[in-house]
């Protein structure tokens, strides 16, 4: 008879959901002192972050949100975006960030689809606030942010941040969930459709991701952490929790620039931060006047667009390590790491810098990784030539897209979560990407689906036909390329008026950086074959 191992029971004292938001009480209870935030003048410790989450979620509680309830915010890196990641979900409530940069049409379906009912919004934001409001079909209790640091903008809500956690008790007596499948955010992604899908993160799999991080990047008790990462990007990509369980100090930065970084490298002692590619740009196309001398290693995570190998050099040569990493809105962030081998060391620079340029391999709390033939479902071979689809298994993929269950089902076919980015094996076991099956655009950290933009320009009275693309970026890594065919007897149209077209229609960073004139190639069907047009950006 086997031993009766099954009858030992999962019970209270051996079992507790997992929930990112046990972290900040502990800290908050062992580094009650630390600093946790600093934003401009401001300065709070653990303890009273902790004591304002908790208001945070009394004030919410005491106006009736609870469990599956939707709370967004439209916030910079400021002190109550922070907040928000823990006082938020300690209601049962859902967290759903939003996109600044995004146009009042899509905040607008955005808050409409995932139902939103309270509404915290920054006053920078309130001109796009305002218009997305009026296109909505139901209409959030809106809450002021009115942070010291902005000038301009309103207050367009019913009370402000400041007066509606003042309403909420600090000692309020939250509980971890039941169930740590229960969704803790909502984060849209583009996809490949003009309308954005709605990836619903649970409390286990932020969790996992934001030890995951701290693992990828070998985080050490106590990081100074500055937040050039937007918070609103995949839950700042789940530092909020992990800065919050390693004991941490968030040193917010509204807008992110060179000087800004540098300013707080020398105020602060940063030693960790965050970054698309571009931030990278940023530190090392930097005026001379902007550096400031540091005698330390700073510690960088870069993920988004494949990151040059020149820049991963020049930026080495700076005093910045950098940690690259892999993932999708779907994977709660970054979910693959570039981990660096001791036989790299002797490398020459560019031969360093072009191994850290790859994707590398799964975060340790990601259970599978592989580069797979999508038709087959078989692995491609570890040749670095063979081409096949990026997919990924484990705790740190999506519970799904909210009301898409054939979207969700296909996404996470055959026990894969399918990234829709193409990529090979190395025989060293990292992957690479090489293209991206659904034609997402990555510029600066953002997603762009080439389908929106393609759609704004169907709507210009001389466009036939139009096409748009990745066009390589040395700044933003990539920005849209449209190619485009003209009604007959418009020819006298300009790249000028085509951009200024998409500028009125679109969020700007989605127009198109270039216009080409010309015949598209199609197939025999008429399909746009877009391959021959990236490679026409080359040219």
């Amino acid at each position: 008879m086997p031993i009766a191992y099954e009858e030992l029971d999962q019970v209270k004292a051996n079992f507790v959901p997992l929930s990112p938001l046990s972290f900040i009480e502990r800290t908050a209870k062992v580094y009650p002192d630390r600093l946790s935030v600093i934003h401009g003048e401001r300065r709070y410790t653990w303890s009273q972050t902790y004591a304002r989450t908790r208001q945070l979620a009394s004030a919410l509680k005491k106006i009736g949100i609870g469990k599956g309830d939707t709370v967004a915010i439209m916030g910079a890196n400021t002190p109550e975006t922070y907040e928000a990641h823990f006082g938020v979900p300690m209601t049962g409530a859902v967290l759903n960030t939003l996109n600044i940069r995004l146009d009042a049409a899509t905040i607008s379906f955005i808050l409409d689809h995932g139902e939103a009912k309270v509404l915290l919004t920054d006053r920078e934001f309130s001109p796009i606030i305002k218009k997305a409001l009026k296109k909505c079909s139901s209409k959030p209790l809106v809450i002021d942010i009115n942070d010291a640091l902005v000038s301009g903008g309103e207050l367009i809500g019913k009370m402000d941040y400041e007066a509606f956690i003042n309403s909420g008790d600090h000692e309020y007596d939250w509980q971890l969930p039941e169930d740590e499948w229960q969704a803790l955010s909502l984060n849209y992604t583009s996809g490949t459709t003009g309308n954005p899908k709605g990836v619903v993160y649970s409390h286990r799999g932020a969790y996992m991701n934001s030890i995951g991080n701290a693992m990828a990047w070998d985080l050490n008790q106590g990081p100074i952490y500055l937040w050039t990462l937007p918070m609103f990007h995949c839950n700042g990509w789940c530092f909020p929790w992990t800065i919050a369980a390693y004991g941490g100090t968030n040193v917010c930065l509204r807008n992110v620039s060179a000087k800004g970084i540098y300013d707080a490298i020398a105020e602060h002692r940063i030693d960790h931060f965050c970054g698309a590619p571009i931030v990278l740009g940023m530190v090392v196309n930097s005026a001379k006047a902007e550096i400031k001398p540091f005698d330390y290693t700073i510690e960088v995570m870069t993920a988004g667009a494949p990151p040059p190998s020149a820049i991963l050099q020049k930026i080495s040569k700076a005093g910045f390590r950098v940690t690259h990493t892999y993932g999708l809105t779907e994977t709660y962030g970054p979910a693959t790491v570039c981990a660096w081998q001791d036989a790299w060391d002797e490398l020459r620079d560019e031969e360093k810098a072009a191994m850290n340029a790859r994707q590398g391999v799964n975060y340790a709390i990601l259970d599978k990784l592989n580069v797979i033939n999508p038709n087959t479902m078989q692995p491609v071979p570890p040749d670095g030539e063979t081409m096949g689809e990026v997919m990924f298994r484990g705790n740190n993929v999506m519970k799904g897209y909210l009301k898409n269950p054939k979207a969700t089902e296909a996404a996470t076919d055959n026990g894969w979560f399918h990234s829709g980015d193409l990529g090979v094996m190395h025989p060293d076991g990292y992957i690479q990407l090489k293209d991206r099956s659904k034609d997402i655009i990555i510029s600066g950290g953002e997603n762009i689906s080439s389908i929106e933009v393609e759609d704004t320009l169907y709507k210009h009275p001389s466009v036939l036909a139009a096409a748009v693309v990745a066009k390589e970026d040395e700044k933003w890594g990539e920005t849209p390329c449209a190619f485009i065919e003209l009604k007959p007897d418009t020819s006298t149209v300009t790249e000028e008026q085509i951009i200024s077209f998409c500028r009125d229609n679109l969020a700007h960073f989605k127009c198109p950086r270039h216009v080409i004139f010309g015949d598209l190639p199609k197939t025999s069907t008429g399909k746009i074959q877009k391959f021959i047009l990236r490679d026409r950006t080359k040219e």
